[in-house]
Protein backbone atom coordinates (compact mmCIF):
# COMPACT_ATOMS: atom_id res chain seq x y z
CA UNK A 1 0.00 0.00 0.00
CA UNK A 2 1.54 3.26 -1.08
CA UNK A 3 0.23 5.60 1.57
CA UNK A 4 0.39 9.33 1.03
CA UNK A 5 1.80 11.75 3.55
CA UNK A 6 -1.72 13.03 4.28
CA UNK A 7 -3.04 9.52 4.96
CA UNK A 8 -0.08 8.74 7.24
CA UNK A 9 -0.48 12.02 9.14
CA UNK A 10 -4.22 11.42 9.57
CA UNK A 11 -3.50 7.88 10.79
CA UNK A 12 -0.99 9.19 13.34
CA UNK A 13 -3.47 11.79 14.61
CA UNK A 14 -6.19 9.14 14.94
CA UNK A 15 -3.70 6.83 16.69
CA UNK A 16 -2.97 9.60 19.20
CA UNK A 17 -6.69 10.17 19.79
CA UNK A 18 -7.42 6.45 20.24
CA UNK A 19 -4.34 6.04 22.44
CA UNK A 20 -5.56 8.84 24.70
CA UNK A 21 -9.06 7.36 24.71
CA UNK A 22 -7.66 3.98 25.77
CA UNK A 23 -5.66 5.58 28.57
CA UNK A 24 -8.70 7.17 30.22
CA UNK A 25 -10.85 4.02 30.26
CA UNK A 26 -9.57 2.42 33.45
CA UNK A 27 -11.97 4.36 35.66
CA UNK A 28 -15.02 3.16 33.70
CA UNK A 29 -17.10 0.28 35.04
CA UNK A 30 -16.96 -1.44 31.62
CA UNK A 31 -13.34 -0.62 30.82
CA UNK A 32 -12.76 -4.21 29.62
CA UNK A 33 -14.80 -3.39 26.49
CA UNK A 34 -13.51 0.10 25.77
CA UNK A 35 -9.79 -0.32 26.51
CA UNK A 36 -9.26 -3.12 23.93
CA UNK A 37 -11.42 -1.27 21.39
CA UNK A 38 -9.40 1.94 21.58
CA UNK A 39 -6.05 0.14 21.97
CA UNK A 40 -6.64 -1.94 18.83
CA UNK A 41 -7.83 1.11 16.90
CA UNK A 42 -4.68 2.92 18.03
CA UNK A 43 -2.52 0.01 16.87
CA UNK A 44 -4.16 -0.22 13.45
CA UNK A 45 -3.73 3.52 12.87
CA UNK A 46 -0.22 3.63 14.28
CA UNK A 47 1.44 0.66 12.60
CA UNK A 48 -0.66 0.13 9.48
CA UNK A 49 2.48 0.52 7.36
CA UNK A 50 4.91 -1.41 9.56
CA UNK A 51 3.41 -4.89 9.78
CA UNK A 52 2.08 -7.23 7.14
CA UNK A 53 -1.16 -6.39 5.42
CA UNK A 54 -2.69 -9.71 6.49
CA UNK A 55 -2.00 -9.07 10.17
CA UNK A 56 -3.28 -5.49 10.13
CA UNK A 57 -6.43 -6.55 8.27
CA UNK A 58 -7.15 -9.23 10.90
CA UNK A 59 -6.75 -6.74 13.73
CA UNK A 60 -8.85 -4.18 11.83
CA UNK A 61 -11.64 -6.71 11.20
CA UNK A 62 -11.82 -7.75 14.86
CA UNK A 63 -11.78 -4.09 15.91
CA UNK A 64 -14.50 -3.31 13.36
CA UNK A 65 -16.76 -5.98 14.84
CA UNK A 66 -16.10 -4.84 18.40
CA UNK A 67 -16.77 -1.21 17.40
CA UNK A 68 -20.03 -2.27 15.74
CA UNK A 69 -21.17 -4.15 18.85
CA UNK A 70 -20.23 -1.27 21.16
CA UNK A 71 -21.93 1.27 18.88
CA UNK A 72 -25.13 -0.79 18.84
CA UNK A 73 -24.95 -1.27 22.63
CA UNK A 74 -24.72 2.46 23.24
CA UNK A 75 -27.40 3.37 20.67
CA UNK A 76 -29.82 0.84 22.20
CA UNK A 77 -28.99 2.04 25.73
CA UNK A 78 -29.62 5.64 24.66
CA UNK A 79 -32.91 4.68 22.98
CA UNK A 80 -34.16 2.69 25.97
CA UNK A 81 -33.22 5.38 28.50
CA UNK A 82 -34.12 8.32 26.25
CA UNK A 83 -30.92 10.09 27.24
CA UNK A 84 -29.80 12.13 24.25
CA UNK A 85 -31.14 10.89 20.93
CA UNK A 86 -29.33 9.25 18.03
CA UNK A 87 -28.14 12.46 16.33
CA UNK A 88 -27.11 14.26 19.52
CA UNK A 89 -23.54 15.55 19.71
CA UNK A 90 -23.87 16.76 23.30
CA UNK A 91 -20.60 15.46 24.71
CA UNK A 92 -21.73 16.14 28.26
CA UNK A 93 -23.66 12.83 28.07
CA UNK A 94 -21.72 9.59 28.53
CA UNK A 95 -23.76 7.73 25.90
CA UNK A 96 -22.98 10.40 23.32
CA UNK A 97 -19.24 10.23 24.08
CA UNK A 98 -19.33 6.42 23.82
CA UNK A 99 -21.44 6.50 20.65
CA UNK A 100 -19.10 9.03 19.08
CA UNK A 101 -15.97 7.11 20.12
CA UNK A 102 -17.20 3.77 18.85
CA UNK A 103 -18.43 5.43 15.66
CA UNK A 104 -15.01 6.98 15.07
CA UNK A 105 -13.36 3.58 15.53
CA UNK A 106 -15.91 2.00 13.19
CA UNK A 107 -15.29 4.53 10.42
CA UNK A 108 -11.52 4.42 10.90
CA UNK A 109 -11.46 0.62 10.57
CA UNK A 110 -13.61 0.72 7.43
CA UNK A 111 -11.21 3.23 5.89
CA UNK A 112 -8.15 1.18 6.84
CA UNK A 113 -9.70 -2.01 5.48
CA UNK A 114 -10.51 -0.21 2.25
CA UNK A 115 -6.97 1.21 2.06
CA UNK A 116 -5.45 -2.25 2.48
CA UNK A 117 -7.82 -4.09 0.12
CA UNK A 118 -6.58 -5.57 -3.13
CA UNK A 119 -8.03 -3.99 -6.27
CA UNK A 120 -9.52 -6.72 -8.44
CA UNK A 121 -8.04 -5.70 -11.76
CA UNK A 122 -4.87 -3.91 -10.81
CA UNK A 123 -1.77 -4.58 -12.87
CA UNK A 124 0.48 -2.51 -10.61
CA UNK A 125 2.93 -4.29 -8.33
CA UNK A 126 1.63 -4.77 -4.80
CA UNK A 127 3.96 -2.18 -3.22
CA UNK A 128 3.09 0.55 -5.80
CA UNK A 129 -0.71 0.56 -5.50
CA UNK A 130 -2.24 3.82 -4.39
CA UNK A 131 -4.80 4.35 -1.67
CA UNK A 132 -8.11 5.50 -3.17
CA UNK A 133 -8.74 9.26 -2.91
CA UNK A 134 -12.03 8.57 -1.15
CA UNK A 135 -10.11 6.86 1.68
CA UNK A 136 -7.66 9.78 1.95
CA UNK A 137 -10.50 12.31 2.05
CA UNK A 138 -12.42 10.13 4.48
CA UNK A 139 -9.47 10.04 6.88
CA UNK A 140 -9.07 13.82 6.62
CA UNK A 141 -12.76 14.39 7.38
CA UNK A 142 -12.55 11.90 10.27
CA UNK A 143 -9.60 13.80 11.80
CA UNK A 144 -11.31 17.18 11.39
CA UNK A 145 -14.50 15.88 13.00
CA UNK A 146 -12.82 13.94 15.82
CA UNK A 147 -10.61 16.84 16.88
CA UNK A 148 -13.07 19.61 15.97
CA UNK A 149 -16.10 18.33 17.89
CA UNK A 150 -14.43 18.26 21.33
CA UNK A 151 -12.77 21.62 20.62
CA UNK A 152 -16.12 23.24 19.80
CA UNK A 153 -17.88 21.59 22.75
CA UNK A 154 -15.28 22.06 25.49
CA UNK A 155 -13.49 25.25 24.38
CA UNK A 156 -15.98 27.34 22.43
CA UNK A 157 -19.19 26.27 24.22
CA UNK A 158 -17.42 25.72 27.57
CA UNK A 159 -19.28 22.40 28.02
CA UNK A 160 -18.86 20.09 30.97
CA UNK A 161 -19.11 16.31 31.10
CA UNK A 162 -21.77 14.55 33.12
CA UNK A 163 -20.72 11.33 34.77
CA UNK A 164 -23.00 8.45 35.64
CA UNK A 165 -22.63 7.59 39.29
CA UNK A 166 -22.04 3.93 39.92
CA UNK A 167 -23.92 2.63 42.93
Amino acid sequence: MAATTAFCLCSLLMAALFGYSASVQLNDPDWYFWLPLYACACAVNLVNWAITKTTIRRIAKVTLWLATLMFLKVVIEDFVNGTAGFWSLDLSERVVREKTGSGLVLISMILHLEASSEPKHSKMPRNRREIPRSVEYGMAVLVIFSFGLPFVFFVIQDGEMKFDHVK
